[in-house]
């Protein structure tokens, strides 16, 4: 395997933080630019790499939510002892609830454990991955034509966020936009956008810490060239810090419910890949 070069490390760090954050799919994106490097002869990124891009990225999600993760932290170990002295407050502090609703949201992705090889396998399929990608258009096209909701913490019900997890489980497979689908849900079981926003990233930190702990013993046992850490963390810093800059901007766009512009990119991106795929199989 040729060595991940330092250009090739910070493109594919910027290209994680966008696509990550973004509501335009990650893992497709990755599987894109990585089917058109390997064209050019650059081989594929490490799995240790990606492993390492995810961790940027999660970093991002610290730095943006700190209160939020802060909060939480603090009432997690209130809530140990309150029920050691059973005096659990009712209602639950909104914090200790987001804990409640962040595990029941969880719960769908063990359904995908048994199939997670099958799943990543599908990142190889490249006609697959063009038409995910206009799958998660559509998802974010209707996203914008549904009723503004008022679902906070306080009001959202455990079916509530069991569909926003069943949403982040079918985002699983590559070109399914995580950020997209768990949004759209959340607008679509009537959350407060801000709240469908916030919920979906707070949501994917056990999602990413619990895929990258998977991936990372795959990874190990494929072998890693120490050698290159120092390129793999400069696209971390790339992942991190235009991950953070893409959760601020998405904030900004939730205010204003125009979630949809993504989705015209996300139809022009897959539309433009299978064109690409076609137009490069007939020349082969």
């Amino acid at each position: 395997m040729e060595p991940l070069s330092l250009l090739t490390a910070i493109v594919l760090g910027v290209i994680q933080g966008v696509s990550e954050f973004l509501p335009i799919s990650s893992s497709g994106h990755l599987a894109i630019a990585e089917y058109l490097l390997g064209e050019t002869g650059i081989s594929a990124p490490p799995d240790f790499f990606d492993v390492l891009l995810h961790l940027g990225t999660l970093a991002a999600v610290f730095a943006a939510y700190w209160s939020d993760i802060r909060d939480m932290f603090h009432e997690f170990f209130a809530g140990i002892g309150d029920l050691a002295h059973r005096s659990t407050p009712t209602p639950l502090p909104p914090a200790r609830r987001m804990i409640f609703l962040i595990i029941v949201g969880t719960l769908p992705l063990f359904a995908v454990l048994p199939i997670r090889r099958q799943i990543q396998g599908l990142g190889d399929n490249i006609y697959f991955v063009a038409v995910a990608l206009l799958v998660t258009g559509c998802l974010l096209f209707a996203s914008d034509r549904v009723r503004r909701g008022r679902k906070t913490e306080r009001s959202a019900t455990v079916l509530d966020v069991l569909l926003v997890g069943v949403g982040q489980a079918v985002a699983t497979c590559p070109g399914i936009s995580r950020s997209g689908t768990t949004i759209t849900a959340g607008c679509f079981v009537g959350f407060e956008r801000k709240f469908a926003v916030r919920f979906s990233f707070l949501l994917s930190i056990p999602a990413v810490l619990g895929a990258n702990i998977l991936t990372l013993k795959d990874a190990l046992e494929t072998g890693v060239n120490w050698g290159e850490v120092p390129v793999y963390l400069a696209g971390v810093l790339a992942a991190a810090l235009v991950g953070y800059a893409c959760i601020r901007l998405l904030k900004m766009i939730a205010d204003k419910g125009r979630f949809g512009w993504f989705a015209y990119y996300c139809w022009a991106m897959g539309a433009l890949t299978l064109a690409l795929v076609f137009v490069r199989n007939a020349a082969a």
